[in-house]
């Protein structure tokens, strides 16, 4: 018998702003002392309405599709869920090549296999090049499934050290500045910290001129999305005379060097988001310096232990982090927020409340922002809040079951 490890935090020191540690070393706890075993998977494409439409550079959307995964070991589900859409813009995975690879490949490499923890479950995918959406699904599904069994909080498990986690807003492409504004007064009224706005060419240095005006020197940054070339580094450059925190993936979404060309012409830090989909990539980003801040998405780099592998390399280089979001429902929002839990999380993330998307979400409690534009890591065991399943089931397009 294998007793199963999981990661701590044990440091010399704290930060007094965010009540973290600082350090990158993990140690190891024993929690359990079995194997963990993969005995059932479910998967289900669900369809859910936005509240309300959100556009970026790609284009407006009204609902949201995703993957579902269920996992099942011991007595126990752990969920997951996979942040492809209908429409390869983002990422070239959508739900229907995430459904495929799922099904022919991952789950038969998963299903039935006894896992001495959840950080082998991303290299037993090694086989399968890519398809990072679809393996962080699996993945994230089987570390929420390895905490429950373990009676520990997800963060726990990943190495956490917050009780709660800054909370900041992306606010999408409206049709009028006016619209724009309107929409930011009520999340700095509902108390986020900072605020992210989309841009594209055409609705970009006038955007953000037009909120200075309105709200002086909040937090702010913006994202393009990959939008822009490198020919437009000048007009980009204008952005510097506004303060932002960062912008976000300006240039094409496979891009490193164009990125370090681009930031060399900046004062405003660059964060890249899309071009970061391996750790390999990251590292050959960092060593050209074409970002001082990235972006962290689990899905896009494979999973929770990708992510934690990211956030040690980061940090070991001094490099800030924080977690993106991708319109994800309740179950992977809470997984988000687990993450964020991380200590080289020291900036606001997309991990916002469960209102300002869904509305029922399928996890109870809902997720909420509290007074103070944070929110709180959940305490029970794994993700910490119950799935309505009879909500998933009323949203589910396609379902199937394996067993081992």
């Amino acid at each position: 018998m294998i007793r199963l490890l999981v990661g701590c935090v044990r440091a010399s020191s704290s930060s007094p702003a965010s009540g973290c540690y600082r350090t990158t070393e993990f140690h190891r706890c024993a929690v359990k002392n079995t194997l963990m075993r993969i005995d059932r998977v479910e998967l289900r494409l669900v369809r859910l309405p936005l509240v309300q439409f959100f556009e970026t550079s790609f284009g407006r959307i009204h609902d949201r599709e995703f993957i579902v995964v269920m996992v099942d070991g011991d007595g126990q589900r752990g969920y997951g869920e996979c942040v492809t859409d209908r429409d390869p813009y983002y990422s070239s995975e959508t739900s229907e090549t995430a459904w495929h690879v799922l099904m022919e490949h991952l789950v038969p490499r998963s299903l039935g296999v006894e896992f001495a923890h959840p950080r082998e479950v991303f290299p037993a995918f090694a086989q399968v090049r890519g398809h990072n959406m679809a393996k962080a699904a699996l993945e994230m599904a089987a570390w929420d499934l390895y905490a429950r069994q373990s009676g520990v909080p997800l963060s726990q498990v990943l190495g956490g050290c917050r009780t709660t986690i800054a909370s900041g807003v992306s606010v999408g492409i409206q049709d009028s500045l006016e619209q724009l504004g309107d929409k930011i007064a009520a999340e700095l009224a509902a108390g986020y910290q900072r605020i992210k706005v989309k841009i594209k060419p055409g609705w970009d240095i006038e955007v953000v001129q037009s909120v200075r005006k309105r709200f002086g020197d909040i937090p702010l940054m913006v994202d393009a999305n990959g939008a822009y070339t490198l020919v437009d580094a000048e007009h980009l450059a204008q952005l510097d005379q506004f303060n932002l925190m960062m912008i976000e993936q300006p240039l094409d979404y496979d891009d490193v060097h164009d990125h370090a060309k681009l930031q060399q012409r900046l004062r405003t830090p660059i964060c890249l988001d899309e071009s970061i989909h391996t750790l390999h990539r990251a590292a050959e980003a960092l060593a050209v310096t074409a970002c001082r801040i990235i972006n962290i998405k689990p899905g896009r780099i494979g999973g929770h232990a990708q992510s934690i592998h990211l956030h040690n390399m980061c940090a070991e280089r001094k490099i800030p982090v924080w977690h993106g979001g991708m319109l994800e429902s309740g179950i992977g929002r809470t997984h988000n927020i687990h993450l964020s839990t991380l200590p080289n999380f020291t900036l606001p993330g997309d991990v916002a409340a469960s209102r300002r998307y869904f509305e029922p979400d399928l996890i109870d409690p809902p997720v909420e922002l509290q007074a103070d534009g944070t929110i709180a890591v959940p305490a029970l065991p794994g993700l910490g809040v119950s799935v309505a399943e009879d909500r998933v089931e009323r949203a589910t397009q396609r379902a199937v079951t394996l067993v081992a």
